[in-house]
């Protein structure tokens, strides 16, 4: 087994619950009730494990004292918690009746085309994968979409083709902006 895989499975071993030790205090520390905390640390539950798993949920809930089902119906109700594993980018296309009739059924279809997957499907380089939302409230600049939280408006296939040979050019440089968990972890830690 190589290192960085040997490194990898250790760390996956340990629960999130462990390596973030300190950014759980501190979150739990920066909330009156710490049964707020649980949205941050699902996020960090999910980074950690790869997607919103059952055990994952379950850590998250014995941590807060919450019951187990209210973190499973958190999870259910919020697209940014995946239960399944997903690629480094999740291009979650919004549509809705409104974004629809402005062409965001099509922008679907030709967005898993390039990508050569359908809907909720990973890309074998496991860089994307496509979901459909509900309503992220840019109905007027449809058909649109959310990348790792970032809208991207006004799409048509060019704007597309863009949008992905950025992404892959970030993914190959490393030079990504902050990630979700990156930001959690700072607010964590700045008392």
């Amino acid at each position: 087994m190589s290192a960085p895989l040997a490194l990898r499975n250790q760390q996956i071993m340990m629960t999130f619950a462990e390596k973030y030790q300190a950014e759980i205090k501190g979150l739990i520390a920066r909330f009156p009730h710490k049964k707020s905390a649980v949205l941050p640390l699902m996020h960090l539950a999910q980074h950690h494990y790869g997607y919103t798993s059952d055990e994952a949920m379950r850590e998250v809930a014995a941590i807060l004292d919450l019951d187990p089902t209210h973190v499973l119906s958190l999870a259910g109700f919020y697209t940014l918690y995946y239960e399944e594993p997903v690629g480094k980018y999740v291009l979650e296309i919004c549509n809705d009746l409104a974004c629809a009739l402005r062409g965001a059924d099509q922008f679907v279809e030709m967005a898993c085309d390039k990508l050569g997957v359908d809907v909720d499907e990973t890309t074998a380089d496991g860089l994307f994968t496509i979901k459909t939302v509900m309503c992220l409230a840019a109905c007027d600049r449809a058909p649109m979409l959310q990348c790792n939280l970032k809208f991207e408006e006004n799409l048509d296939e060019a704007k597309f083709e863009a949008l992905l040979a950025r992404l892959r050019t970030e993914a190959a440089d490393g030079a990504a902006g902050p990630t979700v968990v990156e930001k959690i972890t700072a607010y964590a830690k700045s008392q």
